[in-house]
């Protein structure tokens, strides 16, 4: 930086001296234009202010496309040697992808690619549809990869909770379809919201309930249903014919549109008569079973949360949904004896956060006006100063303006460091010029001689502050994607000072020492010093250090020797006070989440229960009003809003406090009542300021890759230990997914020579087992405008227990009417219920988070020596099993 001082300073001076010496001159000669151009600075500058997008923390864009792939009935291990395999062969090779990992599930394969910064998303989502259609055909019943491009922007910016109203008998889990069709659609409207989700409740589908025993004594099977159902239940284009003038377009139209065309559907005929679907299976407008729920506050509810669009302001978003919630329990929802409670509210703390950081703006231009008033001893010099810091500031907002950027605590937090370094070139100037003042020259002169002398330096040094933000603006990963903000308004901030400081200044000057007399100075030194000890402690000061200066750099010697200790000590300093590697902070949001990871085969009902132990254990919490005797006994604030969140294996939970600078003594409250469900493996964190997804923040992954999920399951058991034992109390973990392969199966393994026998094939006997047990997908109904599935489904009352599977009669292709143990072997097994990749190997994650007391630097190298190294030179580690540090 020095030598970029030195090199710039002169090299400013032969470029353009004669025009910046014009600038000067004209601006202090035209006092009227220069007022006028501050006026519009400011003008516009807060016109900018009130029009800016306001938002939390800058948009940071990773690039991220997911592939999901359903295939309806299909374990875990089939979706990964099915699907997944044959997928990431595919997209392994697509440019510029930078990793790529997938997780298998029950029905289902997803597939998440992270390309590098910069990649244009339509380019890469285009490479990879390219990619995937060069898959070989998939198996039957297998849906179409639906592809999307991830926006790392999307955290909801507002939640929201429907239920009912007391005394209404409503089964809230079926009003899911309500919520997508009137919740959901009036939110998206609202200017700014770019989408909307519905979380817990049941869709609606049309079912097909089959009763076995009907079915059997016509001597039909399921496979005869389901064929029935997909060869009629179709539109089919038939061309089109010209007759004159017209053209007519010909269609043959098979959907069902009403529950009744589904029952009068002839099946088969047996002795001439027709044996419809009214007759072997009752056909009726019903709900899947439910998947996932949400609770709050001990009711049963449906949560709905709203996304912004990039580059809207999320003050006025959130003001649309407030009046769209209104509008609603006003009307729609009240008839119905529903209510819409909004739960979370991104803004409250985005006004909290940005008011504080606008108050530091202001205190600490105020201090700077107070400590230039101290050591100038000058009401009038402070004050051609101080006008520094409002141009400069006020300025700033029209620059981050026009080049797209937001109003957050990062763009904020660069103005707030900006406004001490603004006055910097204002002080050179006007000491300057009341230099040449005191020396007997006029105020004018003084003036433009005073500012020639030194803008050349004020203008190294501001190019040396800039020179240091711009390898930031120019850094495209996501550091600086999120400094850029900070980067952008010191460097305007900084470069509007220098403006000022060679135009507005000199300008001022002028004006007011043709006002002043060379005498005021020692009145006002007497005002400013209360009987001198100041202006004596500022004396004695300047001279101590005009000594120090004119010894240390009296001869060569002295100076070499100067230099050189500096350097050293520096270096020494830098070395020993350096503080270890930290995370981002992670701020003070009003939101505690607990995610929970429970042990394998837990049922809905007892995820459900789970929820209902922590909420009563909650409830003294959220039963009290803050300031209350009742609340000064509990051991943390009062809770005002909390949910409970099951989808599958996905259990998390989460918070709110009624006093929001308290949220921190809810997490070892939380943590401490998730600790008394048996068998759950919880971490319990404050929602991280920066972070979009909930494992996010100070967390630490290490990811263990092989083939054989056996020895992963071995090894990620290890490192969880020893996790556990070399690391601080207040430290959390959990693996993802589960140690444990024994997740429950029934198992049903076709015996092959008795079905072939009995004409039935493994594929006839899987889809009549996912009929009778879980519903099979035979087709598509349209119903008042959406498309929900149409379902075959066996009665519930002939399988209410594992063992009465084996019971169920079938009657066969062959003309047998057997129980379905005489050609499938039923049993109980186990099997893994998600099995996740990286880099298209098997993997087992173990996610850490530190205490805050303990820096990430130090958790890493914590990892690296206790544990990795460790197991490596016993051999755990090695080979085809690999252990790598990863950041989420």
């Amino acid at each position: 930086l020095c030598v970029f001082s030195i090199v710039t300073q002169p090299l400013v001076w032969r470029v353009c001296p004669v025009n910046n010496m014009k600038i000067i001159e004209y601006s202090i000669q035209n006092i009227v234009k220069v007022t006028v151009g501050v006026i519009f600075i400011l003008l516009f500058g807060l016109i900018a202010l009130f029009r800016i997008p306001v938002q939390l923390v800058p948009d940071v864009e990773k690039p991220q496309i997911t592939v999901v792939t359903r295939w309806i009935g299909a374990s875990p291990e089939e979706v990964e040697q099915e699907i997944i395999h044959e997928q990431e062969e595919m997209l392994k090779s697509v440019e510029n992808l930078k990793k790529l990992t997938s997780k298998s599930f029950n029905s289902r394969g997803q597939i998440l690619l992270e390309f590098q910064v910069g990649v244009d998303k339509n380019i890469a989502l285009l490479d990879v549809a390219n990619k995937l259609e060069q898959v070989r055909e998939y198996p039957e019943n297998v849906d179409e990869p639906v592809i999307t491009a991830v926006n790392t922007g999307d955290r909801p910016i507002a939640w929201f909770t429907l239920r009912t109203l007391p005394g209404t008998n409503i089964n809230i889990h079926d009003m899911r379809d309500f919520a997508e069709d009137y919740i959901e659609s009036r939110f998206e409207r609202v200017p700014g919201v770019a989408n909307s989700n519905i979380f817990g409740g049941a869709e609606r589908e049309m079912q097909v309930v089959i009763n076995p025993h009907a079915l059997a004594s016509r001597q039909l099977t399921i496979m005869d249903v389901r064929r029935a159902l997909i060869s009629t239940n179709i539109n089919i284009s038939g061309g089109d014919i010209d007759e004159g003038k017209n053209r007519f377009v010909v269609r043959t139209l098979g959907q069902f549109k009403s529950i009744e065309e589904v029952g009068d559907l002839v099946i088969a005929r047996r002795d001439d008569i027709p044996v419809y679907i009214r007759d072997i299976a009752k056909v009726q407008l019903g709900y899947k079973k439910l998947q996932a729920f949400v609770r709050q506050k001990n009711e049963a509810s449906i949560a709905v949360n709203a996304q912004r669009e990039v580059g809207a302001n999320v003050l006025t978003v959130m003001k649309g949904l407030r009046e769209a919630t209104r509008e609603l329990n006003e009307n729609l929802l009240k008839d119905r004896g529903l209510e819409l409670e909004q739960v979370y509210d991104e803004t409250e703390y985005i006004k909290s956060s940005i008011g504080l950081v606008r108050q530091n703006v202001v205190v600490g231009g105020i201090l700077a006006i107070i400590v230039l008033l101290l050591f100038l001893r000058s009401w009038r010099s402070t004050l051609v100063i101080g006008l520094a810091i409002p141009i400069s500031a006020i300025g700033t907002f029209l620059m981050v303006t026009l080049l797209g950027r937001t109003l957050n605590v990062v763009s904020l937090a660069g103005i707030a460091f900006a406004v001490g370094m603004v006055v910097d070139s204002a002080i050179v100037v006007l000491e300057n010029i009341y230099r040449h003042w005191q020396s007997g020259e006029n105020p004018f002169q003084a003036a433009y001689k005073g500012t020639t002398e030194v803008w050349g330096a004020v203008l190294a040094s501001t190019l040396t502050t800039i020179g240091v933000f711009i390898p930031v603006i120019l850094v495209e990963q996501e550091v600086g994607q999120l400094f850029r903000d900070i980067a952008i308004a010191i460097s305007f901030a900084v470069g509007l000072s220098l403006i000022v400081a060679v135009t507005v200044i000199p300008t001022a000057a002028a004006r007011i020492l043709s006002r002043r007399k060379k005498s005021e100075n020692a009145k006002h030194e007497g005002f400013l010093s209360s009987g001198g000890q100041l202006v004596s402690f500022g004396r004695y000061l300047t001279n101590t250090i005009v000594r120090i200066v004119d010894y240390l750099t009296n001869s060569l010697k002295r100076r070499l020797v100067t230099i050189l200790a500096l350097i050293i000590v520096s270096i020494f300093l830098t070395w020993w006070m350096i503080p270890e590697m930290e995370y981002l902070p992670e701020g003070n949001r009003n939101m505690v989440l607990a995610i929970m990871l429970p042990p394998p085969g837990y049922s809905m009902e007892e995820q459900r229960a789970v929820g209902q132990i922590i909420e009563k254990e909650l409830g003294p919490y959220w039963h009290v009003k803050k300031g209350t005797k009742e609340a000064k006994m509990l051991d943390g604030p009062p809770i005002k809003h909390g949910f409970y969140v099951s989808r599958g294996r996905s259990v998390f939970m989460g918070i709110i406090s009624d006093e929001p600078e308290r949220i921190a003594e809810l997490i070892p409250v939380l943590q401490r009542v998730c600790a008394k469900v048996p068998g759950m493996i919880t971490i319990v964190q404050q929602a991280s300021l920066f972070e979009r997804t909930l494992s996010g923040g100070r967390t630490i992954d290490i990811e263990l890759t092989g083939p054989d999920l056996n020895r992963l399951v071995y090894l990620g058991a290890q490192v969880f230990g020893q996790v556990r034992k070399v690391f601080p109390p207040g430290t959390q973990a959990r693996p993802v997914p589960s140690l444990e392969l024994g997740s429950p199966e029934l198992q049903v393994r076709p015996l092959w020579e008795h079905a072939a026998d009995l004409g039935l094939t493994a594929a006839d006997i899987g889809y009549i087992t996912d009929a009778l047990v879980d519903g099979a997908y035979a087709g598509d109904y349209w119903h008042h405008g959406d498309k929900i599935d149409l379902v075959i489904f066996g009665q519930s009352k002939y399988i209410e227990r594992t063992q009465d599977l084996e019971q169920i009669f079938i009657y066969t292709p062959s003309g047998h009417y057997v129980p379905l143990s005489t050609v499938a072997d039923i049993q109980i097994g186990e099997g893994p219920e998600e099995i996740d990749h990286i880099e298209r190997e098997r993997s087992i994650v173990i996610q850490v988070i530190p205490p805050r007391t303990m820096p990430l630097e130090g958790a890493i190298n914590l990892i690296n020596t206790q544990i990795i190294t460790p197991m490596t030179e016993r051999g755990l580690l090695g080979g085809l099993y690999r252990a790598n540090q990863a950041g989420t």
